[in-house]
């Protein structure tokens, strides 16, 4: 009886290897038409990366765009490195603002601020530290230009210069990407991430435009769902972007993955759907396998697992850090249960080095 137990997780691992041979295929496609774009970045401070996350948006290969910063202040580590940036790219392409809307989630406010700044009606959010790769423009304007498409949006890989915040990469590139190749294969539509969030103006306005976002923590998976929930699709995009994880202590990782499991429990289902996801703990499932005396369960489980792994972390994100720590996967993947634990409880979360307290559908209580 025991058996049949297993059977779940082993079928949720299956399913995610698919899905990662499946995203091997996808090619990057040629736009028909690139209509002229901006790019709304809101940024808070500036890591070590961050000149180079800057200048692979201002020199990409596309005819017409616009890079838009909004920071909220003068004193912020960011404007040296974006005014340099705009000394060096075409007259005009960049421009600097200075936030002046206050919502509960500042990153929105800066998006309201650059709303009206924005010279094109085609846009482009993404984080301030993302890095993104020649080509990528013309690779979203073509897939937002297929048939019902209100939304693409980008997996990630993390880079870190601790050893903290490499172990949270591993989990980004071996658990997290992995869950989100499998969401369109069982009927989950409403994803959306901050690593790329590419749309039309004309779609954000439809579901009341990024005020309707500045109450939520999760402020792009509530766009996903806005945009999703008016008619049109989500899609992920054949690129690959690459983000900054900056945790020096596991104090640091551990405060960022505990936020990060209390927002989806709050954002996506509510509590039922954050009870589903130990079925997709396949080490976690492995283990319990060989302690109940069924090894060829837990064989299997542990070679799903890692194919997973390879698939996603070394084959599609192309993930160094997946490469040399490999090994520590099983650890990780426990360190996960934990993590959950403490999500399943508790309604606040540190975020930008304040506390905030959180309703039940998101949003932040003040």
């Amino acid at each position: 009886m025991i058996d049949w137990l297993f059977l779940v997780p082993i079928g949720y691992q299956f399913v995610a290897l698919i899905a990662c041979v499946q995203r091997m295929f996808v090619k990057r496609r040629e736009p028909t038409a690139m209509p002229p774009i901006s790019i709304l970045k809101p940024v808070r401070g500036a890591d070590a990366a961050f000149d180079s996350a800057v200048i692979s948006h201002a020199f990409q290969d596309y005819p017409h765009f616009e890079l838009l910063f909004c920071v909220a202040s003068e004193d912020d580590p960011a404007v040296p490195i974006i005014r340099k940036v705009i000394e060096e790219a075409p007259e005009g392409r960049v421009r600097l603002i200075f936030r002046k809307t206050q919502t509960p989630n500042p990153k929105v406010g800066a998006l309201i601020d650059l709303a009206p700044e924005a010279r094109y009606d085609t846009w482009l959010v993404n984080d301030g530290d993302i890095r993104v790769p020649q080509g990528y423009l013309r690779t979203l304007a073509a897939e937002l230009d297929q048939p019902g498409v209100g939304l693409v949006t980008a997996l990630y890989r993390a880079r870190a210069g601790y050893f903290p915040g490499q172990f949270e990469a591993l989990g980004v590139s071996t658990d997290f990407a992995p869950s989100t190749l499998v969401a369109p294969l069982v009927g989950v539509t409403e994803f959306a991430m901050g690593s790329t969030l590419f749309f039309r103006k004309a779609d954000l306005q439809v579901v009341g435009g990024f005020e309707a976002l500045a109450d939520y923590l999760a402020d792009d998976y509530q766009l996903g769902r806005l945009i999703t929930q008016s008619g049109k699709r989500a899609v992920l995009s054949a690129c690959i972007v690459e983000t900054s994880l900056g945790a020096r202590t596991w104090n640091e990782a551990w405060a960022h993955q505990v936020r990060w499991a209390r927002t989806i429990r709050v954002s996506r289902g509510g509590l039922v759907g954050y009870l589903g996801l130990p079925v997709t703990f396949g080490t976690l499932w492995a283990f319990v396998a060989f302690f109940t005396g069924n090894p060829m369960m837990g064989l299997i489980l542990f070679a799903l697992r890692f194919n997973v792994c390879v698939l996603a972390g070394l084959m599609i994100l192309e993930d160094k850090n997946v490469l040399w720590r490999l090994s520590l996967v099983p650890l990780r993947d426990l360190s996960a249960v934990l993590i959950w634990c403490a999500g399943l409880v508790g309604d606040t979360v540190e975020w930008g080095g304040r506390q905030l307290k959180l309703t039940r559908d998101g949003r932040i209580f003040s």
